[in-house]
């Protein structure tokens, strides 16, 4: 059994930033439909490629909402401290 290890860095950049795996999942499905093209896989790759485009608007918006979120938090730190 192989046991991996992730640094509480790590686990925190993920928890605060809600669309990285979303938007790591884009990157490696537009890889992978590029792949497809290689083997002149051009309907495989298409519908590869719409999938990775799903995934890449899901993943900016959660960015944005994760962005907002902080935002309002650091308002929030910045009123409690005056």
């Amino acid at each position: 059994m192989v046991r991996v290890r992730i640094p509480a860095s790590k686990v925190r950049y993920f928890r605060e930033n809600l669309g990285a795996p979303f938007i790591i999942g884009f990157m490696i499905l537009l890889m992978i439909a590029a792949t497809c093209l290689c083997f002149r896989l051009e309907g495989l790759a298409n519908d590869v490629a719409v999938y990775a485009y799903y995934l890449l608007v899901a993943g900016v918006v959660l960015q944005l909402a994760s962005y907002l979120k902080c935002e309002r938090n650091k308002g929030k730190d910045a009123s409690e401290t005056a």
